[in-house]
This record gives C-alpha cells, structure tokens and sequence, in this order.
C-alpha cells in the first residue's frame, strides 16, 4: 500500500467507484451477471495497471540510492513490457474468449477516472 495520503484515497476512491459502476449495470444492464463482472474485470485491469505503473516509478525511484547503484533501465522496460503485454492477454482473453461486454470493462477501466475526477472536485471543494 501506498504511503501517500492522496494515492490512498485516490485508489480507494477507485474501488468505491468500480463496485458502484458494477452494481448499476447489475441494476440496468440487459445481461446484468455478465456487465457487472465485465465491469470489475475492467476495474481489475485497471488496478493491475496502476500497479504496474507505480512499480517501475519505484523502480526508478531507488535509483538514487548510492548503496545499491543506479537502476537498470532496460531490465525496468523490459518488465514493463512484459506487464503491459500480459494486461493485454488477460484483455483479449476477457473480450473473445469470455465473451464479457467491452462496454462494461470499459466502464470498470474509467474507475481510476472517475476517482481522479472525484478527488478534483474535492480539492477544488476545499479551496472555495
């Protein structure tokens, strides 16, 4: 978990929003198991993103620690790539294999959207 108060209650924020997305394609959506699982597989892809994201920024990060020595770029990038390329496995998997709604991963995937926009909102709530 992360150690930033802000990136705390970005990622919870994210979560809230997935699981309510999920709930109201439940409540609305023709094939309601199908969005809803759709949508917190999109959350699920999203999340594994963030976290791919914040790891090679750490990785980079403990670059400046004289210790151990600079980081190795390529190893960095080459486990990015990695990453992304099994994010895109477990995607076409979830989309042509299982056959989920693309609306509805999409709609889980904008969570971290939403919950940035939410945080926005807060800050600018505060200011006023």
């Amino acid at each position: 978990m992360n150690a930033d108060p802000f990136l705390r209650r970005l990622e919870s924020t994210a979560i809230v929003a997935c699981i309510a997305m999920a709930l109201v394609a439940l409540l609305v959506s023709r094939d309601r198991m199908a969005s809803a699982v759709a949508v917190l597989a999109g959350g699920a892809l999203a999340g594994f993103s963030y976290w791919t994201i914040g790891a090679s920024v750490a990785a980079l990060g403990r670059g400046s620690d004289t210790t151990k020595g600079p980081p190795r770029i390529e190893w960095i990038v080459l486990k990015v790539f990695f990453r992304y390329a099994l994010l895109l496995l477990f995607a076409y998997v979830m989309i042509a294999r299982l056959r989920l709604p693309p609306l509805g991963l999409l709609a889980g995937a904008s969570s971290v959207v939403a919950a940035a926009s939410a945080e926005a909102v807060r800050v600018l709530l505060k200011k006023s």
